[in-house]
């Protein structure tokens, strides 16, 4: 995947009720940034710099989905115990993410494994990969990703 593909297409079953769908989107700018776990201390911290942008998004026409293998059930808790604004997108088989090349091999402790990239994706208005941060670090990401959009 890079830079001016077209994106993957996806439609995720959302906290809400809803669904999470590239086609809905059209002609909207859409952020999605993929994350390990729900309710985790660095996945919390990004969830709540998104939320906190989610106004300075929304004037960019940009919508913000964070995507996780986490189920509905767990996307809800973390809504409400963090007063999420943004969008959370349930992949529980991991097909979104495997797209969006975020399914990756990791390390820890000398033990090889697979898991989430945290990494985000910014597709413009006519459905093209614009930016992609792999390996994201949380402090500033969120403004840095905002920044992007703005000047798309």
């Amino acid at each position: 995947m890079n830079i001016g593909d077209i994106a993957p297409a996806f439609d995720l079953p959302a906290d809400g009720g809803g669904t999470a769908s590239l086609a809905a989107l059209k002609g909207r700018k859409v952020v999605l940034y993929f994350y390990p776990r729900d309710d985790t201390p660095g996945c919390t911290t990004e969830a709540i710099a998104f939320t906190a942008l989610q106004d300075d998004f929304a004037a960019a026409d940009t919508t913000v989905i964070g995507v996780s293998k986490d189920s509905v059930a767990s996307h809800a808790k973390f809504r409400a115990k963090h007063a999420l604004g943004v969008g959370l997108g349930s992949d529980l088989d991991g097909t979104v993410i495997e797209a969006y090349g975020a399914w990756v091999e990791k390390s820890m402790y000398g033990k090889k494994y697979m898991g989430i990239d945290r990494s985000t994706v910014l597709i413009d208005r006519d459905g093209r990969i614009a930016a992609v941060w792999r390996k994201v670090k949380v402090p500033g990401h969120a403004a840095a990703v905002l920044k992007a959009a703005q000047d798309l």
